[in-house]
């Protein structure tokens, strides 16, 4: 008996460290690889000649206080409390404020700062990739300076590779990630250890008073270095996005007792090591390392920047999964890489958008200083997004007060647009570039918003009433054949297209007959029970509605299979699927301008079919198709 209590305490203690080690590998890559360019970019602002140890000192407390109140005060203590069913992200943060929004307006609202953030979430990240690789490949130039020329070749081909491996998975490097990222964290922790050691005075800047120094001594200049300092913390919003693969507790514990202590160590050791030789300051993750471990070192940042650029990229693609089903992007295609897990997904045209982005990038600014400028201004925007949304939600479902509110999320608040304003400054040195990449998403997200509901407003004033149409049948000359016919239909109130022009062309319906229609909820997953909803319409006709969550992709055929539990028939194999092929044209006085219509035009008629997003056999359906003016 206590053997066998024994073995299950061990299975569980297991289990949460393999929680933990996992953690480091999806969560933390980003924020974990930020080491190899914060600092080094902070003091680039300075003459070598000119660094005092104040001036490092300064930054140290800057990066430290960056990580204590963006990171463990306020995504670690407070945004990750908020949770939708356990999901996270700037998303699923919108879903969840527009549920507990008590007006039209405010729901609008968080939709549009959702919206904002998602667009700028995907800015984001196609800079990480980029200077990621570039920061470690560039640590060659520490070995060997004459090998410089080689840099950007080598990073190219990495890149190139990780685009590359997409489409097989990443279920099976997925579990090397994490301890190659535990890995990696003990290094860069004994790395800056060894630095301490010698200089153990560089921990005065913990104290808050040589930031504050800092930046009054500076002015102009600190608020530059402020802009720098975000670097410290990109990646924070990671921690509450990938919530739903690990919980809280492994991610909160991962921070305070690992994750934190090394990136310190590591940004003190290299503050140390500036503080005694300044010169160092050009490259001052590599040189905290004695010479013999430095090309290992850089083997290794490689691997960890593949890895931080991996997570991004699966974000990526689970963003625009989530985008599709709530409405703001047009349907694409999405590959299940698992047999096992839904999470892992492959979606093809934002691989291939990603990797062109991740190259322009590296062929233009070609060093990872250079695309310091570009990045912080994008992450920064995030943090505002997610800190507006996360006060909602607090005022509404915790029924916080609104002084405390604003006591807690307005100190944070002001914290993220000082970060917010410094980077903005970068905008013509590049900040433009993820400022174009967000808004270009944005335009796109809201164009497509506006196009289906243009088109589902014209579908509804043409169509026939479902009631009418039901109550004429019985005195009608239709003829019944054998078999069961599936609509696929935007609102069950109304008769399909596909059915007038079945009937119009064909002259028959079916003895069994499904309008299905599917509709998805502000909740990541759908439960069994409240999957499939069907009411009987009339005798052997039916309306069901299938349910989703913003994290599931649908497959109609399965969803249907489950009506045989309820007690009405349903054969797979003696369906036919009935879908309306929309052709989208310009009216004679579009509603949309030239620009959003010409862009809602490409978008429809390059969005894969109903047939592939429903998971529908081809073999078993039929499209008719119909013009839609908009």
């Amino acid at each position: 008996m206590v053997s066998s209590a024994v073995q299950l305490d061990g299975t569980a203690e297991k289990l949460r460290l393999t929680a933990l080690i996992g953690v480091l590998g999806v969560v933390y890559g980003d924020i974990g690889t930020s080491p190899l360019y914060a600092l080094q970019t902070c003091l680039s602002y300075f003459d070598g000649r000119h660094l005092v140890p104040e001036d490092v000192l300064g930054v140290l407390s800057l990066i430290t206080w960056a990580l204590i109140i963006t990171v463990t005060l306020k995504y670690v203590t407070f945004i990750m409390r908020a949770d939708n069913n356990g999901e996270g992200g700037t998303l699923s943060l919108m879903a969840l404020a527009s549920r507990v929004a008590r007006s039209e307006r405010t729901r609008i609202a968080a939709g549009l700062v959702g919206i904002v953030g998602a667009g700028l979430f995907f800015g984001d990240g196609v800079i990480t990739p980029a200077i990621s690789i570039l920061s470690a490949v560039e640590g060659i130039e520490v070995v060997e300076p004459n090998l410089s020329d080689a840099v950007l070749p080598i990073a190219i081909a990495v890149i190139a590779g990780l685009f590359l491996i997409q489409r097989h998975g990443t279920a099976a490097v997925g579990r090397a990630f994490g301890p190659v990222m535990a890995l990696w964290f003990l290094s860069i922790g004994l790395l800056g250890l060894t630095q301490v050691i010698h200089h153990p005075g560089v921990f005065i800047a913990l104290n808050p008073y040589f930031g504050t120094s800092f930046i009054i001594r500076h002015d102009r200049m600190a608020f530059l270095v402020l802009g720098a300092v975000v670097l410290a913390v990109t990646g924070a919003e990671a921690l509450y996005a990938d919530m739903s693969h690990f919980g809280r507790k492994p991610i909160r514990v991962s921070w305070l007792l690992f994750v934190l202590p090394c990136l310190l160590l590591n940004y003190y050791g290299q503050g140390a090591l500036v503080i005694a030789n300044p010169a160092d300051g050009k490259n001052p993750f590599f040189e905290i390392a004695p010479h013999v471990l430095q090309v290992p070192l850089i083997l290794l940042a490689t691997l960890a920047t593949v890895i931080a650029s991996q997570a991004v990229i699966s974000g990526a693609f689970s963003v625009s999964r989530m985008c599709v089903q709530l409405g703001l992007l047009p349907r694409m295609e999405i590959r299940h890489t698992s047999k096992t897990e839904q999470g892992q997904i492959y979606v093809p045209q934002i691989n291939t958008i990603l990797a062109i982005g991740v190259l322009l990038l590296v062929l233009t600014f070609r060093s990872s200083a250079n695309l310091a400028s570009a990045y912080g201004i994008a992450v920064t925007g995030t943090f505002l997004c997610d800190n507006t949304l996360a006060a909602f939600v607090y005022r509404r479902q915790f029924s916080w007060s609104r002084s405390a509110t604003l006591a807690v999320f307005g100190l944070i608040g002001v914290v993220d647009l000082a970060f917010f304003s410094a980077n903005s400054l970068k905008v013509f040195e590049g900040g433009w570039v993820p400022l174009a990449i967000g808004f270009s998403i944005i335009l796109i997200m809201t164009t497509w918003r506006r196009g289906r509901s243009l088109i589902l407003a014209r579908w509804m004033q043409d169509s026939l009433p479902l009631s009418s149409f039901l109550a004429r049948l019985p005195q009608s000359r239709i003829v019944r054949v054998p078999g069961t016919a599936v609509f696929m239909t935007g609102n069950l109130e109304f008769v399909p297209n596909a059915l007038l022009h079945n009937l119009k062309h064909n002259k028959v319906l079916h003895e069994q007959v499904f309008f299905v229609t599917v509709r998805n909820l502000d909740v990541p997953q759908a439960t069994a029970g409240e999957r499939v909803h069907v009411d009987e319409a009339a005798p052997n006709i039916y309306k069901v509605t299938l349910y989703y969550g913003f994290m599931e992709s649908p497959n109609v055929p399965l969803a249907l299979e489950s009506l045989n539990s309820q007690g009405i028939e349903f054969k797979a194999m003696q369906t036919s699927y009935f879908l309306g092929r929309e052709t989208v044209v310009p009216a004679s006085v579009p509603k949309l301008r030239f620009i959003r219509r010409w862009l809602f035009l490409f978008m429809a008629r390059n969005a894969i079919t109903a047939t592939e997003f429903f998971r529908i056999p081809s073999d078993r359906v039929v499209e008719l198709g119909v013009r839609i003016a908009v």
